[in-house]
């Protein structure tokens, strides 16, 4: 199961919105053929892994037991079912790591392949198997992206200076791994004030995942259009009071101003299947998600060489558990996850 477990994540930033997943067949306890979803709407891991199996040992899959990191589908999206697949080449035994909690899937992959006879042991590193998927569990289970928050400190405590001119805090080694962490999310979102003070362009220009989706808050759209998230190489949402169109590849979400903000930014995500959302700032928006409970990872950058006197205070964590800390040059970067999460 581990196997599978490590064949799984090298679909990594391919699959989404579908889970990562890997498959092994083993024959006497020698593999004979393994797979992984490799990309989405592509085969999934369990034919993958079916078709891997040498010539000479194809005769063997009957006798053989199948290892799967997630429960097999039991319906027709873009590939078909993987258990009907199982069925037809008479397996006799399968190992899952975990159940799928999608809808669609959720037991009936498992109960398909009970009623057919077929030996089905389930749980094998099950929260190894669930914590690989957390993105996927997050948004199938509580309908909205997972989230991730993220922003860089001094030394005492302070996000941004007083002044119009940018602070930069982190290093060129945590700059990069910023640019790693974009590329494994669906999306990164930012409010006004960063996009005026700071002028992201929100790419991943260091690291080898793709760009996430720009997503920004401009709800009176007082952003002038030669910012770098306007520049149209990345599909971007602006989350507004005014207009609901799309515009020079860019999407406009209309908010109903008598509603809470981010629950209406939470649906559109599900709604559009984005999985998951770093959230890069500024103060405000990150103590909004904080007051709110609703984040699944903070990363807090933090330079221990730099101080300022003014400025605009970082934001605090409520009911969190610390979870390591990872130390780069001048830079210690502390992850906590909520001790409890909901929306």
């Amino acid at each position: 199961m581990q196997r599978c477990l490590d064949l799984a994540q090298l679909g990594a930033g391919q699959v989404a919105p579908n889970p990562m997943v890997g498959a092994v067949l083993v024959y006497q306890d020698r593999i004979i053929g393994e797979g992984y979803h490799r990309k989405y709407g592509e085969a999934h891991a369990e034919p993958n892994c079916l078709n891997s199996v040498a010539d000479l040992n194809k005769h063997l899959i009957p006798a053989a037991t199948l290892y799967v990191s997630l429960e097999p589908c039991a319906h027709f999206g873009k590939t078909p079912p993987c258990s009907n697949l199982i069925i037809e080449h008479q397996i006799k035994k399968l190992v899952i790591g975990c159940a799928d909690p999608f809808e669609t899937v959720n037991g009936k992959g498992i109960a398909q392949l009970t009623t057919a006879g077929i030996e089905v042991i389930t749980g094998v590193l099950e929260q190894a198997a669930i914590d690989l998927n957390k993105r996927f569990f997050v948004f199938q289970q509580q309908q909205r992206p997972y989230i991730v928050l993220k922003w860089a400190e001094t030394a005492n405590g302070k996000i941004a200076s007083n002044t119009a001119e940018r602070l930069h805090i982190s290093n060129e080694y945590s700059n990069r791994l910023v640019h790693q962490w974009r590329g494994e999310e669906a999306a990164i979102l930012i409010g006004t004030n960063t996009a005026l003070k700071d002028n992201p362009s929100l790419t991943n220009r260091y690291g080898s995942g793709k760009n996430p989706i720009r997503l920004v808050i401009d709800l009176s759209l007082r952003l002038p259009m030669h910012l770098n998230v306007f520049d149209g190489q990345v599909p971007t949402i602006v989350f507004n009071y005014k207009k609901n169109t799309v515009e020079n590849h860019l999407q406009y979400v209309q908010l109903n101003e008598s509603l809470p903000m981010m629950p209406q930014i939470l649906k559109t995500c599900y709604e559009q299947q984005i999985q998951s959302v770093l959230v890069e700032g500024g103060a405000a928006l990150l103590q909004s998600f904080i007051d709110l409970n609703i984040w699944d990872e903070a990363r807090v950058i933090r330079n221990n060489n730099l101080f300022i006197e003014t400025g605009l205070n970082s934001p605090v964590l409520k009911d969190e558990r610390f979870i390591q800390t990872n130390k780069l040059g001048s830079d210690t970067i502390h992850y906590f996850k909520p001790i409890s999460v909901s929306i």
